[in-house]
Protein backbone atom coordinates (compact mmCIF):
# COMPACT_ATOMS: atom_id res chain seq x y z
CA UNK A 1 0.00 0.00 0.00
CA UNK A 2 1.09 3.18 -0.93
CA UNK A 3 1.35 6.26 1.49
CA UNK A 4 -0.95 8.39 -0.54
CA UNK A 5 -3.30 4.94 -0.21
CA UNK A 6 -2.36 5.13 3.44
CA UNK A 7 -3.23 8.72 3.69
CA UNK A 8 -7.03 8.14 1.97
CA UNK A 9 -7.09 5.00 4.64
CA UNK A 10 -6.77 7.36 7.23
CA UNK A 11 -9.50 9.25 6.22
CA UNK A 12 -12.28 7.23 6.05
CA UNK A 13 -11.05 5.69 9.70
CA UNK A 14 -10.40 8.74 12.05
CA UNK A 15 -10.49 6.80 15.16
CA UNK A 16 -7.83 4.13 13.97
CA UNK A 17 -5.90 3.00 16.93
CA UNK A 18 -3.17 1.67 15.10
CA UNK A 19 -2.15 3.06 11.79
CA UNK A 20 1.61 2.36 10.43
CA UNK A 21 2.93 4.73 8.15
CA UNK A 22 5.27 3.70 6.06
CA UNK A 23 6.15 0.64 8.70
CA UNK A 24 3.92 -2.02 6.76
CA UNK A 25 6.92 -2.69 4.70
CA UNK A 26 8.88 -4.38 7.66
CA UNK A 27 10.76 -3.13 10.83
CA UNK A 28 14.60 -2.46 11.69
CA UNK A 29 15.19 -3.48 14.77
CA UNK A 30 19.00 -4.42 15.20
CA UNK A 31 19.93 -6.96 17.39
CA UNK A 32 21.95 -5.61 20.74
CA UNK A 33 24.29 -8.21 21.75
CA UNK A 34 26.78 -6.04 21.57
CA UNK A 35 25.64 -3.25 23.52
CA UNK A 36 26.38 -3.07 27.23
CA UNK A 37 23.45 -1.18 27.98
CA UNK A 38 21.35 -2.36 31.29
CA UNK A 39 17.90 -0.88 32.18
CA UNK A 40 17.20 1.29 34.92
CA UNK A 41 13.31 1.16 36.60
CA UNK A 42 12.48 4.01 39.03
CA UNK A 43 13.29 7.40 37.67
CA UNK A 44 10.25 8.95 38.34
CA UNK A 45 6.56 8.72 37.80
CA UNK A 46 7.17 8.56 33.95
CA UNK A 47 4.13 9.89 32.59
CA UNK A 48 5.18 8.56 28.93
CA UNK A 49 5.69 4.84 30.02
CA UNK A 50 8.93 4.62 28.28
CA UNK A 51 11.93 2.37 29.44
CA UNK A 52 15.35 3.81 30.58
CA UNK A 53 18.59 2.00 29.82
CA UNK A 54 21.87 3.27 30.28
CA UNK A 55 25.68 2.83 29.81
CA UNK A 56 28.32 4.51 32.48
CA UNK A 57 32.03 3.25 32.10
CA UNK A 58 34.28 2.36 34.77
CA UNK A 59 36.21 5.75 34.33
CA UNK A 60 34.63 8.93 34.05
CA UNK A 61 36.11 11.84 32.59
CA UNK A 62 36.43 14.68 35.14
CA UNK A 63 33.51 16.68 32.91
CA UNK A 64 31.32 13.80 33.71
CA UNK A 65 29.11 14.64 30.60
CA UNK A 66 25.93 12.88 29.36
CA UNK A 67 24.06 11.97 26.00
CA UNK A 68 21.15 11.06 25.30
CA UNK A 69 20.11 8.81 22.39
CA UNK A 70 16.75 8.21 20.76
CA UNK A 71 16.32 5.32 18.33
CA UNK A 72 14.17 5.13 15.37
CA UNK A 73 11.19 3.68 14.03
CA UNK A 74 10.97 -0.23 14.53
CA UNK A 75 14.81 0.29 16.53
CA UNK A 76 15.44 -0.42 20.52
CA UNK A 77 17.92 1.32 22.70
CA UNK A 78 20.49 -1.52 22.51
CA UNK A 79 20.21 -2.32 18.73
CA UNK A 80 20.66 1.40 17.48
CA UNK A 81 23.65 1.37 20.36
CA UNK A 82 25.42 -1.59 18.51
CA UNK A 83 24.81 0.72 15.21
CA UNK A 84 25.86 3.52 15.65
CA UNK A 85 28.47 2.90 18.57
CA UNK A 86 27.37 5.33 20.89
CA UNK A 87 28.72 3.00 24.18
CA UNK A 88 32.19 2.30 22.26
CA UNK A 89 32.62 6.33 21.96
CA UNK A 90 31.17 6.62 25.64
CA UNK A 91 34.09 4.10 26.96
CA UNK A 92 36.78 5.86 25.17
CA UNK A 93 36.23 9.36 26.00
CA UNK A 94 34.78 8.80 29.32
CA UNK A 95 31.39 9.92 29.37
CA UNK A 96 28.07 8.51 30.54
CA UNK A 97 25.26 7.19 28.35
CA UNK A 98 21.30 7.48 28.24
CA UNK A 99 19.20 5.76 25.93
CA UNK A 100 15.04 5.82 26.16
CA UNK A 101 13.16 3.00 24.50
CA UNK A 102 9.70 3.63 23.03
CA UNK A 103 7.33 0.75 23.98
CA UNK A 104 4.89 -0.88 21.32
CA UNK A 105 2.36 0.01 23.91
CA UNK A 106 2.47 3.25 22.92
CA UNK A 107 3.01 3.20 19.34
CA UNK A 108 2.82 0.23 17.09
CA UNK A 109 6.39 0.70 15.12
CA UNK A 110 7.90 1.99 18.48
CA UNK A 111 8.12 5.35 17.26
CA UNK A 112 8.61 7.98 19.45
CA UNK A 113 5.35 10.31 19.12
CA UNK A 114 6.99 13.78 17.83
CA UNK A 115 3.92 14.82 16.95
CA UNK A 116 1.52 14.22 19.39
CA UNK A 117 0.47 17.10 22.22
CA UNK A 118 0.52 14.50 24.71
CA UNK A 119 3.92 13.99 24.70
CA UNK A 120 5.60 16.75 23.10
CA UNK A 121 4.89 19.38 25.66
CA UNK A 122 7.28 20.05 28.69
CA UNK A 123 6.41 18.31 31.65
CA UNK A 124 4.10 15.86 30.05
CA UNK A 125 4.48 12.38 28.51
CA UNK A 126 7.49 11.34 26.88
CA UNK A 127 9.11 14.55 27.38
CA UNK A 128 8.63 14.47 30.98
CA UNK A 129 9.71 10.45 30.59
CA UNK A 130 13.03 11.63 29.50
CA UNK A 131 13.20 14.72 31.27
CA UNK A 132 13.02 12.23 34.53
CA UNK A 133 15.40 9.95 33.12
CA UNK A 134 18.26 13.11 33.11
CA UNK A 135 17.49 13.91 36.43
CA UNK A 136 17.94 10.26 37.69
CA UNK A 137 21.37 9.48 35.57
CA UNK A 138 23.05 12.94 36.89
CA UNK A 139 21.63 12.28 40.80
CA UNK A 140 23.04 8.27 40.76
CA UNK A 141 26.59 9.57 39.19
CA UNK A 142 26.94 13.10 39.94
CA UNK A 143 26.97 14.17 35.96
CA UNK A 144 27.29 17.81 35.27
CA UNK A 145 24.14 19.50 34.89
CA UNK A 146 26.12 22.01 32.32
CA UNK A 147 26.87 18.84 30.10
CA UNK A 148 24.33 17.46 29.00
CA UNK A 149 23.52 16.52 25.16
CA UNK A 150 20.83 14.75 22.84
CA UNK A 151 20.58 13.80 19.50
CA UNK A 152 18.51 11.04 17.80
CA UNK A 153 17.37 9.71 14.21
CA UNK A 154 14.02 10.03 12.42
CA UNK A 155 11.36 10.03 14.82
CA UNK A 156 14.40 9.72 17.48
CA UNK A 157 15.90 13.11 15.89
CA UNK A 158 12.43 14.88 15.90
CA UNK A 159 11.95 13.86 19.22
CA UNK A 160 15.30 15.41 19.97
CA UNK A 161 13.89 18.09 18.31
CA UNK A 162 11.31 18.41 21.11
CA UNK A 163 13.64 18.10 23.59
CA UNK A 164 15.88 20.66 23.08
CA UNK A 165 12.89 23.28 22.11
CA UNK A 166 10.80 21.77 25.65
CA UNK A 167 13.63 22.01 27.65
CA UNK A 168 17.01 24.12 26.75
CA UNK A 169 17.65 24.53 30.08
CA UNK A 170 18.89 21.12 30.70
CA UNK A 171 20.62 20.36 26.83
CA UNK A 172 23.74 22.08 26.21
CA UNK A 173 23.17 20.63 22.85
CA UNK A 174 21.53 18.56 20.05
CA UNK A 175 22.15 16.56 17.42
CA UNK A 176 19.16 15.88 14.92
CA UNK A 177 19.52 13.18 12.26
CA UNK A 178 17.00 12.85 9.63
CA UNK A 179 14.41 14.65 11.88
CA UNK A 180 11.74 17.48 11.47
CA UNK A 181 11.55 20.96 13.69
CA UNK A 182 9.74 21.30 16.52
CA UNK A 183 5.93 22.06 16.35
CA UNK A 184 5.47 21.48 12.69
CA UNK A 185 2.86 18.57 13.97
CA UNK A 186 0.23 18.11 16.32
CA UNK A 187 -1.43 15.16 14.88
CA UNK A 188 -0.76 11.76 12.19
CA UNK A 189 -1.53 13.87 9.13
CA UNK A 190 0.31 16.86 9.70
CA UNK A 191 3.17 14.79 10.86
CA UNK A 192 3.02 12.77 7.11
CA UNK A 193 2.34 16.14 5.30
CA UNK A 194 5.56 17.71 7.10
CA UNK A 195 7.71 14.20 6.32
CA UNK A 196 6.59 14.13 2.75
CA UNK A 197 7.36 17.39 1.90
CA UNK A 198 8.30 20.28 4.33
CA UNK A 199 6.59 22.84 3.93
CA UNK A 200 9.07 26.45 3.79
CA UNK A 201 7.57 28.60 7.11
CA UNK A 202 9.13 31.98 8.08
CA UNK A 203 11.98 31.98 10.10
CA UNK A 204 10.32 33.91 13.14
CA UNK A 205 7.48 31.20 12.98
CA UNK A 206 9.83 28.22 13.40
CA UNK A 207 12.02 30.29 15.94
CA UNK A 208 8.41 31.40 18.05
CA UNK A 209 7.60 27.24 18.09
CA UNK A 210 10.77 26.93 20.43
CA UNK A 211 10.15 30.33 22.40
CA UNK A 212 6.58 29.55 23.47
CA UNK A 213 7.64 25.96 24.45
CA UNK A 214 9.03 27.14 27.34
CA UNK A 215 10.13 30.07 29.74
CA UNK A 216 13.84 29.86 29.26
CA UNK A 217 15.25 33.32 27.22
CA UNK A 218 18.51 31.79 26.84
CA UNK A 219 21.47 30.56 26.63
CA UNK A 220 20.52 28.23 23.83
CA UNK A 221 21.45 24.78 22.92
CA UNK A 222 23.74 24.96 20.29
CA UNK A 223 22.31 22.62 17.52
CA UNK A 224 23.56 19.84 14.83
CA UNK A 225 21.94 18.80 11.84
CA UNK A 226 22.21 15.85 9.59
CA UNK A 227 20.65 14.82 6.25
CA UNK A 228 20.80 12.62 3.21
CA UNK A 229 19.95 14.44 -0.05
CA UNK A 230 18.83 11.51 -1.17
CA UNK A 231 16.11 11.10 1.84
CA UNK A 232 12.96 9.34 0.27
CA UNK A 233 11.21 9.23 3.87
CA UNK A 234 11.61 12.25 5.61
CA UNK A 235 12.28 15.18 2.78
CA UNK A 236 15.93 16.85 3.15
CA UNK A 237 14.02 20.14 3.03
CA UNK A 238 13.36 19.41 7.16
CA UNK A 239 16.77 20.20 7.20
CA UNK A 240 16.85 23.54 5.64
CA UNK A 241 13.71 24.17 7.99
CA UNK A 242 15.24 22.91 12.06
CA UNK A 243 18.65 25.03 10.43
CA UNK A 244 16.11 27.79 10.08
CA UNK A 245 14.38 27.66 13.51
CA UNK A 246 17.46 27.33 15.51
CA UNK A 247 19.37 30.29 13.41
CA UNK A 248 16.49 32.59 14.91
CA UNK A 249 16.53 31.48 18.08
CA UNK A 250 20.08 32.56 18.30
CA UNK A 251 19.69 35.30 16.22
CA UNK A 252 21.96 34.77 13.42
CA UNK A 253 21.78 35.17 9.90
CA UNK A 254 20.26 32.68 7.38
CA UNK A 255 24.10 32.85 5.11
CA UNK A 256 26.52 30.32 6.49
CA UNK A 257 29.47 31.66 7.80
CA UNK A 258 31.55 28.95 6.69
CA UNK A 259 31.50 26.45 3.82
CA UNK A 260 33.40 23.32 2.89
CA UNK A 261 33.82 19.41 3.18
CA UNK A 262 34.05 17.15 5.55
CA UNK A 263 35.02 13.52 4.41
CA UNK A 264 33.19 14.73 0.97
CA UNK A 265 30.20 15.94 2.30
CA UNK A 266 28.86 19.54 2.63
CA UNK A 267 28.90 21.28 6.13
CA UNK A 268 27.79 24.89 6.70
CA UNK A 269 28.48 26.52 10.10
CA UNK A 270 27.47 29.21 11.78
CA UNK A 271 29.09 30.87 15.14
CA UNK A 272 28.35 32.90 17.86
CA UNK A 273 29.69 36.60 18.76
CA UNK A 274 32.20 34.37 20.60
CA UNK A 275 33.23 32.34 17.84
CA UNK A 276 31.69 29.48 19.14
CA UNK A 277 29.75 27.23 16.81
CA UNK A 278 26.21 27.17 17.36
CA UNK A 279 24.54 25.68 14.58
CA UNK A 280 25.83 23.60 11.87
CA UNK A 281 24.46 21.40 8.78
CA UNK A 282 25.78 18.50 7.14
CA UNK A 283 24.33 16.96 4.32
CA UNK A 284 25.15 13.37 3.30
CA UNK A 285 25.52 13.79 -0.68
CA UNK A 286 23.06 11.04 -2.30
CA UNK A 287 22.62 8.99 1.15
CA UNK A 288 19.16 7.81 1.99
CA UNK A 289 17.52 7.62 5.50
CA UNK A 290 19.68 6.90 8.41
CA UNK A 291 22.33 7.20 10.07
CA UNK A 292 25.22 7.75 8.38
CA UNK A 293 28.82 5.57 9.09
CA UNK A 294 32.70 5.74 8.26
CA UNK A 295 35.72 5.64 10.14
CA UNK A 296 36.19 8.49 12.64
CA UNK A 297 40.28 9.87 13.26
CA UNK A 298 42.83 7.36 13.19
CA UNK A 299 40.47 4.79 11.25
CA UNK A 300 38.52 4.31 14.21
CA UNK A 301 34.93 2.42 13.61
CA UNK A 302 32.37 3.24 15.76
CA UNK A 303 28.75 1.35 15.17
CA UNK A 304 27.82 -1.26 12.09
CA UNK A 305 25.76 -1.25 9.04
CA UNK A 306 22.09 -2.33 9.69
CA UNK A 307 18.90 -1.20 8.30
CA UNK A 308 18.85 3.14 8.25
CA UNK A 309 22.71 2.86 9.71
CA UNK A 310 24.05 3.67 6.22
CA UNK A 311 28.08 3.46 4.96
CA UNK A 312 28.68 6.66 3.86
CA UNK A 313 32.41 7.23 4.34
CA UNK A 314 31.35 9.77 7.81
CA UNK A 315 31.04 9.04 11.34
CA UNK A 316 28.30 10.52 12.11
CA UNK A 317 28.88 9.65 15.57
CA UNK A 318 31.91 10.87 16.26
CA UNK A 319 31.59 13.89 14.92
CA UNK A 320 28.43 14.82 16.89
CA UNK A 321 30.52 13.95 19.92
CA UNK A 322 33.11 16.07 18.89
CA UNK A 323 30.78 18.89 18.27
CA UNK A 324 29.61 18.29 21.73
CA UNK A 325 32.79 19.12 23.00
CA UNK A 326 33.82 15.33 24.21
CA UNK A 327 36.53 14.22 22.45
CA UNK A 328 39.20 16.38 23.28
CA UNK A 329 40.47 13.78 25.75
CA UNK A 330 40.40 9.98 25.50
CA UNK A 331 39.55 8.12 29.00
CA UNK A 332 42.95 6.06 30.23
CA UNK A 333 41.01 2.99 30.74
CA UNK A 334 39.77 3.14 26.92
CA UNK A 335 43.30 2.73 25.86
CA UNK A 336 43.20 -1.44 26.32
CA UNK A 337 40.70 -1.79 24.67
CA UNK A 338 40.25 0.29 21.54
CA UNK A 339 37.44 -0.10 18.86
CA UNK A 340 37.42 -3.05 16.55
CA UNK A 341 38.03 -2.37 12.84
CA UNK A 342 35.31 -3.61 11.00
CA UNK A 343 35.82 -5.64 7.54
CA UNK A 344 36.01 -2.98 4.87
CA UNK A 345 33.20 -2.20 3.20
CA UNK A 346 32.73 -1.07 -0.27
CA UNK A 347 29.53 1.90 -0.55
CA UNK A 348 26.74 1.29 -2.73
CA UNK A 349 25.75 3.97 -5.61
CA UNK A 350 22.76 4.74 -3.68
CA UNK A 351 24.85 5.16 -0.38
CA UNK A 352 28.41 5.92 -0.85
CA UNK A 353 30.81 8.94 -0.67
CA UNK A 354 30.57 11.48 -3.33
CA UNK A 355 33.44 14.24 -2.99
CA UNK A 356 31.71 16.76 -5.16
CA UNK A 357 32.01 20.51 -3.14
CA UNK A 358 29.76 22.93 -3.23
CA UNK A 359 29.93 25.17 -6.19
CA UNK A 360 31.21 28.89 -5.91
CA UNK A 361 27.65 29.71 -8.12
CA UNK A 362 25.77 27.99 -4.99
CA UNK A 363 28.44 28.95 -1.95
CA UNK A 364 26.65 32.52 -1.56
CA UNK A 365 23.26 31.41 -1.56
CA UNK A 366 23.12 30.27 2.45
CA UNK A 367 20.79 27.63 3.98
CA UNK A 368 18.08 27.04 0.92
CA UNK A 369 20.36 26.18 -1.74
CA UNK A 370 21.89 23.11 0.37
CA UNK A 371 20.64 20.89 -2.58
CA UNK A 372 20.11 22.81 -5.34
CA UNK A 373 23.88 21.31 -6.33
CA UNK A 374 23.67 17.82 -4.80
CA UNK A 375 23.51 15.12 -7.02
CA UNK A 376 20.04 13.24 -7.76
CA UNK A 377 20.88 9.81 -8.24
CA UNK A 378 18.10 7.69 -6.97
CA UNK A 379 18.43 6.08 -3.82
CA UNK A 380 17.44 2.41 -2.15
CA UNK A 381 13.84 2.56 -2.70
CA UNK A 382 13.46 -0.47 -0.41
CA UNK A 383 15.57 1.11 2.41
CA UNK A 384 14.10 4.59 2.13
CA UNK A 385 10.34 3.36 1.51
CA UNK A 386 10.40 0.63 4.85
CA UNK A 387 11.22 3.28 7.75
CA UNK A 388 8.43 4.71 9.48
CA UNK A 389 8.52 7.75 10.73
CA UNK A 390 5.07 8.13 12.54
CA UNK A 391 2.11 5.91 13.72
CA UNK A 392 -0.90 6.68 15.63
CA UNK A 393 -0.04 6.67 19.76
CA UNK A 394 -2.17 3.44 21.55
CA UNK A 395 -2.97 5.29 24.15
Amino acid sequence: MSLAKNVEFLRHFPKLNGFNGLGIYGRSTLPGAGSPLVEISGFGTNPGALKMFAFVPEQLLPARALVVVLHGCGQTAAGYDFGTGWSTLAKRYGFALLMPEQQASNNANTCFNWFNPGDIARGRGEAASIRQMVARMVADHKLDSRRIFITGLSAGGAMTSVMLATYPDVFAGGAIIAGLPYGIASNVREALGGMMHSTSRPAGKLGDFVRKASKHRGPWPKVSVWHGSADRTVNPGNANEIVKQWLDVHGLPAAPMSMGDVDGHPREVWWNEDGETVVESYIITDMAHGTPLGLAGNDERYGAEGAFLIEAGISSSYHIANFFGLTERVSPASEAARPAQAPKIVPSAATGPCSRPISPQDSGRGPTSRFANTSRRRANRSAAASMSAVSSPAR
